[in-house]
């Protein structure tokens, strides 16, 4: 991503067009949309755009304020440059809440040292669930790294995390457990509390561990 983007944040009530009218404007001062939220609300619809390398911001602030309908214009911080890099965690509930133990632990040391990295989890039981979650982590924003922490994952499951690491490049992490999953995993770790770490690990600049170099491998 551009490192000069900021998030365009506007509450406006909803209406067709309003989106290309927006993204029109911030075509017309150079920008390029890195990321689009939107949420809808019962009195007003909030849309953030991520932009990156906006000739003008406050002009854009400016124009966008006077197209039909809006009601406020904020500029802010993207939201990668606050919770940055997302470690998913995916499985059973007991074996997640270990792996996010050690996930949070280790991206506490990381981020103390500037990195941002943030953890989240849903706790899943049921091979089509399982799939249709991991299928989802490439359609998050910033997923970086997945961990698939359970005591048996197979079947269609193992297929999506082919079709992921395949569509988005990215990797997964697997608890050693009962099921072809581990086969298509990047890594296999018996400990949960060592999955999380290593995943932080995986993932951040301040770390010194590359995970390309252990495909296959389990520990």
């Amino acid at each position: 991503m551009a490192e000069s983007i900021i998030c365009l944040s506007v509450i406006s009530r909803d209406r067709p067009g309003l989106l290309r009218d927006l993204t029109a404007l911030v075509a017309a001062h150079g920008g390029n949309i890195e990321g689009v939220h939107l949420f809808n609300g019962a009195d007003a619809t909030e849309t953030h755009l991520d932009i990156a390398d906006c000739r003008d911001v406050e002009g854009l602030r400016e124009e966008v304020a006077q197209v039909a309908g809006i009601q406020q214009v904020l500029i802010h911080e993207a939201v990668g440059a606050v919770f940055g890099k997302r470690v998913i965690v995916i499985g059973g509930g007991a074996q997640v809440a270990q792996v996010v133990a050690g996930a949070v632990s280790e991206a506490d040391r990381h981020n103390i040292r500037g990195e941002r990295i943030s953890v989240d989890t849903i706790p899943l039981v049921g091979e089509r669930k399982l799939a249709d979650a991991v299928r989802a982590v490439g359609r998050l924003p910033r997923a970086a790294i997945l961990v698939l922490a359970g005591s048996i994952m197979g079947g269609e499951i193992s297929l999506a995390v082919r079709e992921l690491r395949e569509r988005t490049g990215i990797p997964v992490i697997s608890l050693n457990m009962v099921g072809s999953v581990v086969r298509e995993a990047n890594l296999v770790i018996t400990d949960p509390v060592q999955a999380g770490v290593m995943a932080v690990m995986a993932i951040a600049e301040t770390a010194s561990f590359d995970l390309s170099r252990m495909h296959g491998r389990k520990l």
